[in-house]
């Protein structure tokens, strides 16, 4: 298995930032992503985040596998002492964000009481908004605005410094930069990342990270990969590196002689998986 790190230094800065930053912050967001819960959770948070609530936001959920994920809801706050809850969105639609809105205000209902017995007045709650590239923590606050206010992007590392942004009377965001742990125990973890797009395409090998999701899909998907590149029966009993050469004909990526355009492929099959072509998946098992 293809071995991945990547931890430049902004992300160490960040992290530093984000501990200062709890001292006047309420509570957290911690954005996931739907296909993996667990791999894109950064084991920092614990450190981090838990001294006040956390709640639990599952971006991408049109991307991911809906019975999975609604087994990770349960799964998710019974697993952090300090967590308040879980709820599944996809930002891009608005999708679920009145319920994360919701649930904001449910969890700020203890601080809201304790400014009303210091006899103080009632401010917005300060919520911090974390997690790993490319979750989609910046699009998350576009969706609970009127018009687009935080950066956005499709590549990790998009925010690179904190902003604050106000939701009407009741609801404060910092956004933050998206932050990975230093290095990465289980070579599955670094794998998930970045086939999900959470870690710089400059770091891996695209041909031997599509291999290792040929692999994943030829034991999870092999229905919808059949499908999506009209592969016979017989052309998934074949080892990945076939199977990619297979999906490089259905799309026609050919060089010179009918060689298949590899290099091409991998880019392709990593791309149509990530934006849920070839079916909707969460490679965390739960």
């Amino acid at each position: 298995m293809t071995v991945i790190q990547w931890y430049p230094g902004h992300m160490a800065k960040a992290k530093r930032q984000m501990q200062e930053d709890m001292r006047i912050v309420d509570m957290s967001l911690v954005v996931l992503d739907a296909r993996i819960p667990q791999s894109s959770y950064n084991p920092d948070f614990d450190r981090i985040l838990y001294q006040k609530p956390v709640l639990m936001v599952l971006n991408k959920r049109d991307l991911a596998d809906s019975a999975a994920t609604k087994r990770w809801l349960k799964a998710l706050p019974q697993a952090k002492e300090n967590c308040v809850g879980a709820v599944a969105i996809n930002a891009q639609q608005t999708q679920g964000v009145k319920e994360l809105e919701r649930q904001i205000m449910q969890a700020a209902q203890p601080l809201f009481a304790a400014l009303a017995a210091k006899g103080r007045r009632k401010r917005p709650v300060r919520v911090m908004v974390a997690g790993a590239p490319n979750t989609g923590k910046s699009t998350l606050i576009n969706s609970l605005l009127p018009k687009a206010t935080a950066k956005t992007g499709n590549k990790p590392g998009v925010t690179r410094g904190k902003q604050w942004v106000r939701l009407g009377e009741q609801i404060e965001l910092l956004d933050t930069p998206g932050v990975l742990w230093p290095k990465f125990e289980q070579p599955e973890v670094a794998f998930r990342l970045a086939v999900t797009g959470a870690i710089s395409e400059t770091v891996y090998d695209y041909y031997q990270v599509a291999l290792q999701l040929l692999a994943w899909l030829l034991q999870h998907g092999a229905e919808q990969l059949a499908a999506r590149y009209k592969m016979a029966a017989a052309d998934l009993t074949q080892p990945p590196e076939l199977v990619l050469e297979a999906v490089g004909r259905a799309r026609g990526l050919l060089a010179a002689g009918g060689q298949v355009r590899l290099e091409e492929t991998a880019r392709l099959l990593l791309a149509e998986f990530r934006n849920g072509k070839i079916g909707q998946f969460t490679l965390d098992a739960i």
